[in-house]
């Protein structure tokens, strides 16, 4: 079985459960030996909630044959750069900063970074370029950090003067 429908799979059986408990299941990756689960809810997961989708996952998984042989499992937040796999993410994630590689071979430049202008069921829309789906290689969101401070212009350390 591949990676991919093993993915699947787990997605299938955890994804039900997950939306029960009010968190909603980003991405499942398969990686080696390693089950990568990734989790979200409204207003953002805390430890807790990630401790309590950890057992919720680890428990349907034991009883199921979703992934052959021995895995490590791990389930995460999505972070501040977020991977961008299904067309709902993409969605989600119109008018912020993404990167994207295409697959080679598709015409345009294979690396492009700039703001998710649209995304439907087709495909999206960056920096005036329209990609389809299966054109995408990798995408994700790019945080931006805000200017950085000038040279000189920080805080200023006081200095004790000599005899005083």
């Amino acid at each position: 079985m591949s990676a991919v429908s093993a993915a699947n799979r787990v997605r299938r059986v955890v994804e039900p459960l997950l939306a029960g408990q009010g968190i909603e299941l980003v991405d499942v990756e398969i990686t080696g030996s390693t089950l990568r689960v990734t989790v979200e809810r409204d207003g953002g997961i805390d430890l807790d909630g990630v401790a309590a989708a950890t057992e919720s996952v680890s428990a349907a998984l034991d009883g199921d044959d979703s992934v052959e042989g021995p895995y490590v499992l791990e389930v995460t937040s999505p972070g501040i750069e977020r991977p961008l796999r299904l067309p709902q993410h993409f969605q989600r994630a119109v008018g912020s900063v993404v990167t994207v590689k295409t697959h080679p071979g598709i015409a345009g430049e294979r690396r492009l970074e700039g703001v998710l202008e649209a995304a439907d069921d087709r495909g999206i829309v960056v920096e005036g370029r329209a990609i389809a789906y299966g054109d995408i290689e990798r995408a994700r969101t790019t945080f931006e950090w805000g200017p950085a401070p000038k040279p000189g212009k920080g805080k200023k350390r006081q200095t004790a003067k000599a005899g005083r």
